[in-house]
């Protein structure tokens, strides 16, 4: 096994990832802790992730994706921390990289790993995965998520930023229906992100912004030649920019 005792801090958030959590933890391997922060699930997650003697298990209210990143980062020990998602795998030419970057004398502060996007066990080339990249690594001392970013999580970076050659495995989409939950429950987080902004709910920009999502997905970042699988992603993110302006209108109407 692979190691950098000491050095790095593991994190992942949770909730209700029994089926991708021993897979996931193995990831953190080289790692000499793995912090937990699990939202009250109500499978067997925090029981499995507590099998693992390097788990150190959290239970946060969940309010936004945000919080519950940082919390993972303050309870970290160590300053480097790699942070992934329950549906990211790491491969083993990855994890070289990682190691060897780690030991280098002249390090930059955060790293990002771009991501091969997977749609039910099927990689997808295009439908805007093309560019899609992450910070996965980086050091508590100089990053934090932006506060007011409930979604869509974006780390702040006061320091030198690299870029990793090997592709994390993403594998967002482990069938239609789980994926546009996913997608409607991102919406209504950022809905209620764009409200605590002053946004306005208007109908033409809901329908417009939604129309162009479509058009650029699909189109402008060939989603088409995904096949099926390039129209149903188009299709859903659309549907979360939807769900984005009718959760904006469901906050004005709360006020």
């Amino acid at each position: 096994m692979l190691e950098l005792k000491g050095k790095v801090s593991g994190a992942i958030i949770t909730f209700n990832e029994e089926k991708n959590i021993r897979e996931v933890l193995d990831c953190f391997d080289f790692c000499d802790e793995i912090i937990v922060v699990d939202s009250f699930s109500t499978d067997n997650t925090v029981e499995l992730a507590s099998e693992n003697p390097k788990v150190r298990v959290f239970q946060n209210k969940f309010e936004d994706f945000t919080k519950q990143r940082n919390f993972a980062i303050d309870k970290a020990e160590n300053d480097w921390i790699l942070f992934l998602d329950g549906d990211e795998r790491i491969p083993e030419k990855l994890k070289l990289e990682i190691i060897a970057e780690l030991k280098k004398k002249e390090k930059k502060d955060a790293y990002y790993f771009y991501r091969k996007f997977y749609f039910a066990g099927k990689p997808i080339h295009f439908s805007g995965t093309q560019t899609d990249r992450n910070f996965r690594l980086f050091r508590k001392s100089k990053c934090r998520y932006i506060a007011e970013k409930k979604v869509h999580e974006t780390l702040q970076v006061k320091g030198t930023v690299g870029v990793l050659k090997n592709k994390l495995l993403h594998y967002s989409v482990s069938d239609y229906d789980s994926y546009r939950k996913k997608m409607i429950h991102y919406g209504v987080l950022k809905g209620q992100e764009l409200f605590d902004k002053g946004r306005k709910y208007s109908a033409f920009a809901q329908y417009a912004k939604s129309f162009f999502k479509f058009f650029k997905t699909y189109f402008l970042r060939l989603g088409f030649l995904d096949g099926k699988e390039g129209f149903q992603l188009a299709a859903l993110q659309t549907l979360s920019v939807f769900e984005t302006y009718q959760s904006l209108k469901k906050e004005e109407k709360n006020q």
